[in-house]
Formats: structure tokens, sequence, C-alpha cells
């Protein structure tokens, strides 16, 4: 098993280097980098401009050595190798750099951002696997009923629309749109947060929050249900069931005691996955939809605005969990379920 640990271990060194080498390699041929952006500002251009502009078409009207200056600035005065390597030593160090354009350090940026993606993921989680295991047992214990039949079509339903969509109509029904105006359009408290009441807190965080989960959950749990259905369906076919049943062993133990502990078995594998990607699975749109300032709305404005820094240290970052995660359900795999042997 250590063995295997290890290999897995080694396994994420190259990894990682693949996935920064193809991502830092990406964003040397992208044009309006950090360099032709601030020589827009300097020459009073929006910066969107510059970003849409060759590298040469963005430095006209700007003195040479004012350019040569700003390169400097940003490092892109030294190869792109030497580049490449020093930012590996950093990431080395869990040094994750400094942006570009926010004048903060990338791990100041991702504290800041992160309660926003927490709120998101984490009520999105328990949410989606609150509802989503029950009823996928209900439709399997009922398959083939009335229930079973619309309860399909309502999760497929809810699964074909968007979240960002089911976003815009729940906005516009109940967020002051053309309807109803019960809850607020944007931020995670009210501006009077702080001077409210410990309950007041609780109510106005639930109130603020209420609509973006809402809308990450009615297409999120489509998955989970089914996939707890087709489970418990495939464990009440397997002889062992028959043969408790032919024995005269109630039904609800039946269920209880051997159904379902085996059945969810592939479910409670994946938790600790989600559980830690609740953590940083944060959706661009919703965030921008609803105004919230969270780690999806700052890789997509680092992507934009060419803040390498920002978006090679948190792909780092992120990377990096991932890889731990996966290794993590796939022991996993072995503690809930002896008869899974990955070692020899």
């Amino acid at each position: 098993m250590w063995s295997y640990i290890l290999k897995r271990l080694l396994l994420m060194i190259p990894t990682l280097l693949g996935i920064l080498l193809i991502t830092f390699v990406i964003t040397q041929f992208v044009p309006g980098g950090p360099v032709e952006q601030m020589v827009a500002q300097l020459q009073g251009r929006d910066a969107g401009e510059g970003a849409a502009a060759t590298g040469y078409r963005g430095r006209q009207g700007v003195d040479a050595k004012r350019v040569e200056e700003i390169r400097k600035l940003y490092g892109f005065d030294k190869p792109a190798h030497e580049r490449f390597f020093h930012m590996l030593g950093q990431f080395a160090r869990f040094d994750l750099g400094k942006s570009f354009f926010h004048n903060k350090d990338v791990w100041q940026l991702i504290v800041e951002k992160l309660p926003v993606s927490i709120t998101l993921g984490l009520w999105t989680f328990l949410l989606v696997y609150l509802i989503a295991l029950p009823l996928g047992i209900l439709k399997a214990v009922r398959a083939g009923t009335r229930f079973d039949t619309v309860t399909t079509f309502i999760v497929l339903l809810g699964y074909a629309i968007p979240s960002f969509v089911m976003g815009v109509v729940l906005l516009v029904l109940f967020a002051g749109g053309t309807y109803f105006q019960w809850f607020p359009l944007r931020g995670l408290t009210s501006m009077n947060w702080s001077d409210l009441s410990l309950m007041g807190k609780i109510t106005d965080y639930l109130w603020h929050i209420a609509l973006p989960v809402t809308s990450m959950v009615l297409g999120g749990f489509a998955v989970i249900t089914i996939l707890t259905k087709n489970s418990v369906l495939e464990e009440i076919r397997k002889q062992y069931v028959l043969t408790a049943r032919a024995k005269g062993v109630d039904e609800r133990t039946v269920l209880t005691r051997h159904v379902f502990r085996n059945a969810l078995i592939p479910i409670m594998t994946g938790f600790p996955a989600a559980f830690v990607g609740a953590f940083f699975s944060g959706s661009i749109l919703i965030e921008t939809l609803f105004s919230l300032d969270g780690l999806g709305l700052l890789s997509y404005e680092s992507v934009i605005r060419r803040d390498y820094p920002v978006v090679l240290g948190s792909l780092f970052l992120f990377a990096l969990i991932g890889l731990f995660t996966t290794l993590v359900r796939d022991l996993s795999y072995i503690w809930v379920d002896p008869r899974v042997k990955y070692f020899g």
C-alpha cells in the first residue's frame, strides 16, 4: 500500500510540470499581454482594446525606453525558459508570486476570494447530497411507478437548464425583476451587516445566498440522483438479496442492512473529492450574475487581463489539490470496500 502511495505521489511531479508547462507556453503566444495592456493604459486607451491588439501595435506612441522599463517591471526582459524555471522555483517554495494588476500576493487574493467560493460550493454540495441520496433511493425502491417517472422528468429538466439561465429566471422572478422583490440582487451580506444581531446576521446571510445556491443546486443533483438509483437497483437484483428474501428476511432489513450499505459505496467514495472541490468550485457566470467576488470571477478576470501570476499560481494550487484529492478518493475505495484491490 505504501509503495502505491509513494508511486502516486511521485507521479504528481511530472503531471504538475506538464500542466504548468503547457499553460505557460500557451500564455507566451496569446496577444495583448501585461506589457501591452500597461502601454495601452499609458496611451489612454481601454485595457481591453490593448488586449485585442498585437504586441507591436500596442506599443505605438510610447517611448521605447519606457516600454523596456515596463518589460523589466513584469520580468519580460528575461528569456521565456528563465522565467519558467524561476516560476517553478517559486512554486516549489509555495510562493505563488504577486499579481501584476492587483498589487497583492496571489495567496492573499485567493484567501480574500475564498469565502464566496466556499459559500457557493459548500452549500451546493450539502444540499445536492441531502436531496439526491434520499431521492435516488426512493426512486429505486419505487422503480417503474408514477413517482419514479415524474421525478425523473423533473430531475432531467433541472439538469437540462444551465445554472446561469436558472439564475436569470430567479432574478427576474424574485429579485427586483418583473414580478417580486423578495431577495437582494448582489453580495453575500447587506451594508449594515455588522450592526445586526447574531440571528440577524445569519438570516441576512441566508437571504443573500438563497438565489445563487438554488440556481446551482437545481442542475447539480441530477447525476447523483440517477447514480444512486442505478446503484441501488443493481444491488437489489443481485443473488444475495433474492436469497435473503427467500429466507424470510424482512424487506426493510434487506434494504437497510444489505442493499443500501453496498449500493452507496461508489457514492460515498466520491465524498472526499466533492467535499474538497466544494471549497474551490465557483461558477464564473453565477458569481458574475449575482455580483459575487469569488475565485471563479478572479480567474476569469485574470485571464482577460493576462495577469499571469494569478493564472499560473491558482492553476498550480488547484491542480495540486485536485491530484491529492484524487489519491484520497482512490484510497477510500479500499477503506470502504475491502473487495477492491489496488495493490499487488
